[in-house]
């Protein structure tokens, strides 16, 4: 028996048979042409040719995924239009006299390697995004043929990475597992796998070699381990561990439409944090109470400029849709630390984490601010929409925004709530005054640690130094809480920690009102808020102690 490690993209169990697929590798040759002109025209050509073949995917994803998971190729189709990789083709055919298919694969890689190379996962994994539009125009250009692998029943896809689009194409009824070298668990693939139920692991490497071509196989995607030709033992155990996981998703189904109360009647929201459309549906089945934090700031990557107002405002109006009444707070933008798209053009930020973020920066772009702002209250009819300000250290920027809504002819009270992210200390201490001027706090752990510690998240040694249950940062949560509740609003948390079960009386001790959590961990929370009473504390007064 053979057992490769990987990274789990869905947790279920799968048998198969490895099948290897390997995708054409275009010859491309870096040829001057004489006719500038015409190699143009052959790119045009192709470019037009694959929008087409987008549109028909979308059509497709549609109908088997849903609408959001098929929006990719929506994206797909915004890459192919979008200005600055346009430009680039465009100017190495026109300007340089290069051959369209060099012209596009060179763009292809200066624009997937400068993604790889940024310090978010999730702006690394739209290199795959890059790759899978520009080989759509290079099959085109280059008058290629689709090549899709032929699949035996019960085939677990194995290869260096999937895009989106051959993951879309290939026959679902015969697949039961994907399993890549490489890869990400943000990646669209991982997306589409794990919402079509497929088991998927990304990232297992050069172990997954060719020899193992047709070899039986279980996929354990709880663990991320590929075992190929198992043993007896091995499969027991992987057995076993499907009926336990299987009952364990049966009991989370049961809980489907049950309040969030504990045993002793103590009841508590939970919310979901969502960043796209994926999230949104997911966020839908899992049950939320709301979206707790629409992060808006990723809506304007991948793009030549920020999102215009009507694109917003049918953003924002499919969120309160699809929550059918429910309360959706949509952040204001977020841009710095990790969120910095190209169009916020912020190159003299010497250190974008510490920088000219959140409210300050919407603050100072009073266009891109006001655009959102407007296209936030003209969706505001279509649900319970609270706005979310970012990042606030002072009252004054509260203060600045609700001048610019009054200007703007807009009474924020009316029906739209206001609401102020509290995730740094000085939010923290002034949180009194604060209060008086919002709706309702949402306090941002992720970045409060960050900025209370001193210390990035994104160190090896901060779970050492910065424990989470910190006396600091319990001590912060409860003084914004009581400062909330003396002001007669609620707070919530929307970061991180707010997922941990292990932490959940703590938070029901300091009265929270709300925890806002990805989707996946929304069932999960609500067993552990119905197994607490508060009338039997045990792990959170212990640590409620810290405070005297």
């Amino acid at each position: 028996m053979i057992s490769i490690k990987g990274r789990s993209v869905f947790g279920s169990i799968a048998r198969g048979k490895l099948t290897f697929y390997h995708r054409d590798e275009f010859i491309i040759n870096k040829i001057k042409v004489s006719d500038p002109e015409l190699e143009y025209k052959k790119y045009v050509k192709a470019k037009n040719a694959a929008l087409v073949e987008l549109g028909e995917l979308y059509d497709r994803a549609r109908l088997s995924v849903g609408e959001g998971d098929a929006q990719i190729f929506v994206i797909h189709q915004m890459l192919i239009t979008d200005e600055q990789y346009d430009s680039s083709i465009r100017t190495k055919i026109l300007d340089e006299h290069f051959n369209a298919d060099y012209a596009v694969a060179s763009t292809s890689r200066s624009f997937a390697e400068m993604l790889a190379q940024m310090d978010s996962e999730y702006m690394q994994s739209r290199a795959a995004d890059v790759k899978d539009v520009s080989n759509r125009l290079l099959r085109h250009i280059l008058n290629c043929a689709d090549k899709l692998p032929i699949l035996r029943e019960n085939a677990i896809i194995c290869t260096g990475d999937l895009m989106p689009s051959e993951t879309m194409l290939m026959d679902k009824a015969k697949i039961k597992g994907f399993c890549t070298r490489s890869g990400s668990v943000n990646s669209h693939t991982a997306i589409l796998a794990k919402n079509l139920g497929i088991p998927a692991i990304v990232n297992v490497g050069a172990e997954l070699s060719d020899e193992y071509e047709g070899k039986e196989a279980v996929l354990d995607g709880y663990s991320g381990t590929l075992y190929i030709e198992p043993d007896e033992h091995t499969l027991r155990q992987l057995e076993y561990k499907e009926a336990v996981e299987g009952r364990k998703k049966e009991l989370l189904t049961r809980l489907k439409g049950r309040k969030n109360i504990t045993r002793d009647g103590h009841e508590i929201k939970i919310y979901a944090n969502i960043l796209n459309s994926e999230e949104l549906e997911s966020a839908v089945k899992n049950d939320a109470g709301g979206i707790g934090l629409f992060r808006t700031e990723f809506m304007c990557f991948d793009r030549p400029a920020f999102p215009d107002e009507d694109f917003q405002f049918y953003t924002y109006r499919k969120a309160l849709e699809a929550m059918e009444g429910k309360e959706v707070i949509i952040g204001t933008y977020d841009i710095g630390a990790d969120k910095i798209p190209d169009c916020a053009d912020m190159s003299a930020e010497r250190n974008p984490s510490m920088g000219c973020r959140g409210i300050r920066f919407c603050l100072e772009r009073e266009s891109i601010f006001k655009t959102q702002l407007r296209a936030l209250y003209r969706a505001s009819v279509y649900g319970q929409l609270s706005i979310l300000l970012p990042m606030v250290i002072d009252v004054s920027e509260i203060l600045r925004v609700k001048a610019e809504l009054i200007k703007e002819g807009r009474k924020f009270a009316d029906n739209v709530k206001l609401g102020a992210m509290i995730e740094t200390p000085a939010a923290v201490m002034t949180s009194d005054i604060i209060a008086k001027e919002v709706d309702f706090f949402n306090i941002g752990t992720n970045d409060l640690e960050q900025f209370t510690f001193a210390l990035d998240r994104q160190n090896p040694c901060y779970d050492r130094v910065s424990p989470k249950n910190h006396r600091a940062l319990l001590r912060m949560i409860k003084m914004v809480c009581d400062n909330a509740h003396a002001n007669g609003i609620k707070a919530g948390i929307c970061g991180e920690i707010a997922g941990d079960p292990t932490l959940t009386e703590i938070f029901l001790e300091l009265d929270v009102d709300m925890l806002s959590v990805v989707p996946s961990r929304i069932l999960p929370l609500r067993k552990a808020v119905r197994s607490i009473s508060l009338k039997e504390p045990k792990k959170a007064e212990n640590d409620l102690k810290l405070f005297l």
